[in-house]
């Protein structure tokens, strides 16, 4: 589409964009925010460079896309916050006191679940739609810490024929767990847990992308096992849907290069996942996400 208030560069062939021409001093006008959206519709990621958000502002801009997660769940299950308000996601390496995460603590641990491509909140009740991500402080140029994505509408367009029938005729349920996904990265350090034992959140494994009217593949390593199949059948499938979509002409690296950036991404027609890199240890990686719930008719999955 023609784009009048903002400037649109493709990152990828399919998906993926960078915006400029956009003011975040004040708050944007609705005509400017009605071409973001139609932006990140379109290709399910966009980029800002040196965005200038404080918190507050970041969290102003998020709620225009819907209503926003908070991590007060969280909080009242015993984790600490370092960050001010519950509206922002913490996803860095830096500890309360500012020191750098251990990566063998057990938080460390869990965050390798963050390395595996994902979707945000699938496992909740209700999943979500768009993600905020805000850098705040960055290690050093080459040393690691970038952002990968994953296109799920072209990965479901670009399938076999066969395939393809086969899933839209079947219509599988797909129980996602982040139990799954972190036990699946770190095996030693969540050998204990059965993800069995929580509770799944339950989605169609192909579903129409809402706002773009494009079929979509809504998949993500918290996938546990898809209903009605056998342990090895449902592990076949999965592996060769999630290889597929996570192939190297399907994905996209966006490296973070100044504090202000910010990447937007539409949960229900991407994966994505953390790239490490030697910085892990050494350098502080301070990152803040809003997480916006999904208003789609599929937001809850399925009861």
């Amino acid at each position: 589409m023609a784009f009048s208030h903002i400037s649109v560069k493709k990152l990828h062939p399919t998906f993926a964009a960078k915006i400029s021409g956009v003011d975040f001093s004040s708050p944007l006008s609705d005509e400017v925010f009605q071409e973001v959206f139609q932006a990140v519709t379109e290709y399910g990621v966009v980029v800002f460079r040196s965005t200038g958000l404080t918190d507050e502002a970041h969290i102003e801009f998020s709620r225009k896309f819907g209503e926003l997660d908070d991590v007060k769940p969280y909080i009242a299950a015993g984790r600490k916050n370092r960050l001010k308000y519950p509206e922002l996601f913490d996803v860095s390496n830096v500890e309360l006191d500012g020191t750098i995460l251990d990566a063998d603590s057990a938080r460390g641990q869990a965050n390798k679940g963050n390395d595996l491509f994902h979707v945000d909140s699938s496992f909740n009740p209700r999943r979500a739609g768009y993600s905020l991500l805000l850098a705040h402080e960055l290690p050093p140029q080459g040393m690691g810490g970038h952002t990968a994505f994953a296109d799920t509408r072209t990965a479901f367009n670009d399938l076999p024929a066969d395939l393809k029938e086969r899933l839209l005729s079947n219509d599988y349920i797909a129980c996602h767990s982040m139990h799954h996904s972190r036990k699946t990265a770190a095996p030693e350090a969540f050998a204990h847990i059965n993800p069995l034992d929580y509770p799944m959140g339950r989605h169609k494994l192909v579903q129409l992308h809402e706002t773009s009217d494009r079929m979509n593949l809504y998949i993500a390593a918290h996938v546990h096992h898809i209903e009605g199949l056998e342990p090895d059948e449902s592990q076949a499938l999965f592996n060769n849907l999630f290889q597929h979509a996570t192939r190297k002409g399907n994905t996209v690296e966006i490296e973070w290069q100044a504090p202000g950036d910010l990447v937007i991404w539409d949960n229900t027609c991407t994966m994505h996942r953390a790239v490490g890199g030697p910085f892990l240890r050494k350098y502080k990686r301070d990152m803040r996400r809003t997480t916006v719930h999904d208003s789609s008719s599929q937001a809850w999955g399925v009861e």
